[in-house]
C-alpha cells in the first residue's frame, strides 16, 4: 500500500531581507493510511513549516510533496485550496470558531465550499457534532461554550469533509490537563475508525498518544521512531 503522505527532500527557504532562513533543510518523511503520528520539536526546529507544507497552507523551496499519490508541490494557490478543502481537516490551537455562528452553522461551513445543499449540510454537521458528544450543543455560540467544548466543535468541523487526514497545531495548548485528556480520547477513537492523524506538539505527555513520533531538529528529522509503550499495549 503506498503511502498517504510521501515527502521527498523537502526543503523551504525563507528570504528575510538580505537573509536566508532555512527553515526545513532535507526531511523525507512517509506517512500510512491510519497512522497516527506526532510531529515534534523545539521552537525553530522545522517543525511549524513542516505543518504548514503538509496542510498545503505553503509550498515548498524545493523537493516533492505526494498525497494520496497526487504531487501537490508544484500546484496553484487555487489548486492547494481545494485539495485542503477535500483532503485535510484542521484542528487549532485556537480553535478558530466564527464567534456569531452556532456549533451547527460552524461546522457546516467546509461543506458550503463543497457545494452541498443546505439540507444535506445540516445532516452531515449534526453527524459530526454527534460523533464528537456534543448533539446538545448545536444551537450554542462558542461564547457560550467551554474550552473543551469549542475544540469539540473544532473537531467535528474537521471531520465533516470526511478528509484523508486529521491535522491538530497543539490542539491542547489552550486547554486545562483534564479536558486536554478528554481531547485526547476523541483523537484516540478517531484513531480507531480508521482516520490518519498527526498531531504537531511540543507536550511529550500529548506527543505519547501517538503511536510514532517524529522529532524535529534545525530543519532536519533528528528522529522517527514508534512509540513503543503504545505497541507494546496494543501487542498485548
Amino acid at each position: 500500500m503506498n503511502p498517504i503522505i510521501s515527502v521527498k527532500e523537502l526543503r523551504k527557504t525563507y528570504i528575510m531581507g538580505v537573509e536566508e532562513i532555512h527553515a526545513l533543510k532535507s526531511v523525507s518523511v512517509d506517512i500510512r493510511k491510519n497512522e497516527y503520528v506526532a510531529l515534534m520539536g523545539p521552537s525553530g526546529s522545522g517543525k511549524s513549516t513542516l505543518m504548514n507544507l503538509l496542510g498545503c497552507l505553503d509550498t515548498p523551496s524545493s523537493g516533492n510533496y505526494f498525497l494520496n499519490d497526487i504531487d501537490v508541490s508544484e500546484m496553484t494557490d487555487g489548486e492547494l485550496a481545494e485539495v485542503r478543502n477535500k483532503e485535510i481537516g484542521f484542528v487549532f490551537q485556537t480553535f478558530n470558531l466564527l464567534p456569531r455562528l452556532s456549533s451547527l452553522d460552524n461546522v457546516a461551513l467546509p461543506l458550503v465550499y463543497a457545494g452541498l445543499g443546505k439540507k444535506a449540510r445540516k445532516e452531515k454537521a449534526r453527524m459530526a457534532l454527534n460523533a464528537v458528544g456534543l448533539g446538545d450543543r448545536m444551537d450554542h455560540r462558542p461564547n457560550e461554550l467551554s474550552g473543551g467544548q469549542r475544540q469539540r466543535v473544532a473537531i467535528a468541523r474537521a471531520l465533516v469533509n470526511d478528509p484523508a487526514i486529521i491535522l491538530a497545531d497543539e490542539p491542547t495548548g489552550n486547554l486545562d490537563t483534564k479536558t486536554s485528556v478528554e481531547i485526547m480520547e476523541i483523537f484516540e477513537r478517531l484513531h480507531e475508525q480508521g482516520n490518519t492523524i498527526i498531531l504537531v506538539t511540543h507536550e511529550p505527555d500529548i506527543a505519547e498518544h501517538a503511536h510514532r513520533i517524529i522529532r524535529l531538529r534545525d530543519g532536519l528529522v533528528e528522529l522517527d521512531e514508534l512509540n513503543e509503550k503504545i505497541v507494546r499495549t496494543a501487542e498485548r
